[in-house]
């Protein structure tokens, strides 16, 4: 073995033992990881998962914890590690493939053009996206025999989506942990990550000291050029900031949002929707 070879295997020990062997990370991380797979019952016997990875810190991270609870499986499941580029510019995606060969990842890596599909849409270029990304994933995923992708989102993502559903979509819902594929029969949707916070992720990343990729779309990098001494105005961003104002008069406020939708009484709802039937409390008043 070279020595740029034993670097790389040194480097990527490094990695997978700040997960498993320093406390913080272990508890914080790998075990708030397989909290999450086995409350909301993520994973079965024979499953063959598409570990979704977009070149961020939250689905770089995913892919070690999974290849860390597959050292450790207790029953048999696959892994593929799928990286979709949608039209990266090669500094990003020379920047994935990187980081997944120094933290020991073997990705398989598949092109679309959707960056280019939606540069031009002016309603909710994001959302487009993000919808489009989805079902190529789906797509391929079941093209490589899985049943499942994952997906990286994590705590924050769950709690600031409930708010902007209430204060910009005038609705109650949330980032379900686990969804079935409405369009891909057999398919489902997992997301692991759904009790770890973003911090200890950041918190990771800056001890190992990798850097990730941002979201790295055209319609992204344009905006920051022009607006490159201006802070962000996105509905997330706006949200973020919310909750750290909130935190600062209640600091269980993040937990609180979090547990509101586990603990929905529908008997003071005034109306809601179950498999698209709408219901009314005066139904039954």
């Amino acid at each position: 073995m070279s020595e740029i070879e034993i670097s790389n295997q040194k480097r990527i020990k490094e990695i997978e033992n700040s997960i498993t062997k320093k406390r913080c990370f272990k508890e914080k991380l790998f075990s708030r990881f397989t909290k999450a797979i086995v409350e909301y019952d993520m994973i079965k016997p024979n499953d063959k998962i598409a570990v979704c990875i977009s070149g961020g810190k939250d689905s770089m991270l995913m892919a070690k914890l999974f290849q860390e609870l597959k050292r450790h499986n207790k029953f048999p499941f696959e892994l593929i590690f799928l990286v979709m580029d949608p039209g990266y510019n090669e500094i990003n995606r020379l920047t994935v493939e990187k980081n997944a060969e120094s933290m020991g990842i073997p990705i398989t890596v598949y092109e679309t053009s959707i960056f280019n599909s939606v540069f031009n849409i002016e309603k909710n270029p994001c959302y487009l996206c993000a919808r489009m990304r989805r079902g190529h994933l789906y797509k391929k995923a079941r093209e490589l025999g899985c049943n499942k992708i994952a997906l990286g989102h994590h705590f924050d993502d769950v709690i600031e989506t409930i708010l902007m559903s209430m204060l910009w979509g005038g609705q109650i819902q949330t980032m379900m942990p686990k969804l079935k594929s409405k369009n891909y029969e057999g398919m489902e949707l997992i997301r692991p990550m759904y009790y770890i916070r973003e911090d200890d992720i950041k918190a990771w990343r800056d001890f190992n000291n990798l850097k990730f990729i941002q979201c790295a779309c055209r319609f992204t990098d344009e905006l920051s050029r022009q607006n490159s001494n201006k802070p962000s105005s996105s509905k997330r961003e706006e949200t973020k900031e919310l909750i750290k104002s909130l935190k600062k008069t209640n600091p269980n406020v993040e937990a609180n949002i979090f547990n509101s939708m586990h603990n929905v009484s529908l008997d003071a709802v005034i109306a809601y929707k179950k498999n698209g039937t709408a219901y009314n409390f005066l139904n039954e008043y």
